[in-house]
């Protein structure tokens, strides 16, 4: 089938031209779930853009009857962040007008309103489906009411602009994917949410990491979070425990700014799992032999263990990606030049804890307290 295409202007530049995004719809015969992906939210992050170009040749073999609901593909998302150089580098992960990480810009429902409480309060004697609907509404009415001082004549900064029109776009979803990679070399992962182990495990992939603390008005966060708190609040106000059929992944593809193929068909393959397991594709091919056999490792987020550098220098060695250590092993040696008269020194650092590197910078040269690597 072939996809309904719009496009979206985001912002006008000062030289006239326009900034927009395009979003590629594949819509069903038949009535069902809303999947939305995006890609390359941060600008040197681009190797979601070739997963969501297969995604697309994929779905054009198919017809509308084997699509069940609506797919939404939102390749190179974030065009002022893609387009951001510095020499010949990929940077992007920050605003250049207000230095806020892209990923950290969004509205979050939850954030903005304390009445979830009162809400879930009227909604007890209520079934899941109406209760989802009633909550969906509420949102909605929320996150409307946005446009007027958008439109107001003080207006807005760009960053609220975009994120409205960006948001726009998932805010009916059911199930949202995010495609990062990682700033410099790594491993390939996802991020997931309380009580979703099960979905996570359909992507394929062979480590998960669950959110146990957050960060803060991340995309996937600004979605999944009020209804992962109209589950708290529902459970405890009636002993029950009610999970509602909304997910939300952050995948981490590998290496930032390159096309690694291995990373882009292990998002691939997840990706097309996870639709056809949650029966949003209807596809004869697909089994679920795949998914029963494998079985991802389940770390927290607050396993994770960053390592900076405590002086200044050159990285001389480093454990390489996807090593296995132990607390007490060497992880890495910084070359340092003290400039107090003295030789040069090499300084040996180890690994505080048993870990699996996963994230290694691409600079050898470091100022002291730069990111050098992390173990999960």
């Amino acid at each position: 089938m072939i996809p309904t295409i719009a496009t979206i202007p985001l912002f006008q530049l000062a030289s006239g031209e326009f900034l927009s995004l395009q979003v590629y719809k594949f819509i069903g015969a038949k009535s069902g779930k809303k999947v939305y992906i995006q890609s390359n939210l941060h600008g040197a992050e681009i190797v979601g853009n070739a997963v969501i170009y297969q995604i697309i040749d994929f779905l054009t073999t198919l017809n509308n009857t084997q699509i069940i609901g609506e797919i939404w593909l939102v390749p190179v998302c974030n065009p002022l962040a893609v387009n951001q150089r510095t020499h010949n580098f990929s940077t992007g992960r920050f605003n250049v007008y207000d230095s806020q990480n892209w990923n950290r810009i969004f509205w979050d429902y939850e954030e903005q309103h304390d009445d979830i409480e009162e809400f879930a309060r009227s909604q007890i004697c209520l079934d899941i489906d109406t209760i989802k609907y009633n909550f969906s509404q509420k949102i909605q009415t929320s996150f409307d009411s946005l446009l007027d001082k958008i439109n107001a004549p003080s207006s807005v900064q760009l960053t609220d602009k975009y994120r409205y029109k960006l948001q726009s776009l998932y805010l009916d979803a059911d199930y949202v994917i995010d495609l990062h990679s990682h700033t410099g070399e790594g491993i390939e992962y996802l991020y997931y949410f309380q009580n979703r182990e099960d979905s996570a495990n359909l992507f394929l992939l062979n480590y998960s990491i669950l959110f146990d603390e957050y960060d803060g008005d991340a995309f996937d966060e600004s979605f999944i979070k009020p209804w992962l708190a109209l589950e708290k609040t529902l459970l405890k106000l009636t002993g029950q425990k009610m999970i509602f059929d909304k997910e939300a992944w952050t995948l981490e593809l590998g290496t930032g700014m390159q096309m690694n193929a291995d990373s882009i068909s292990k998002g691939v393959r997840g990706i097309k799992n996870y639709l056809t397991q949650k029966s949003i594709l209807e596809i004869q091919d697909l089994t679920q032999s795949k998914t029963i056999s494998h079985q991802t490792n389940f770390r927290s987020l607050s396993q994770l263990k960053k390592y900076w550098s405590p002086v200044g220098g050159m990285i001389l060695s480093k454990a390489a990606l996807g090593t296995s250590v132990n607390q007490g092993d060497l992880l890495y040696q910084v070359l340092t030049f003290n400039k107090i008269g003295e030789l040069p020194t090499t300084i040996h650092v180890h690994a505080e804890k048993t870990g699996l590197v996963y994230d290694i910078s691409i600079n050898n040269s470091v100022n002291e307290g730069e990111f050098v690597l992390a173990t999960m």
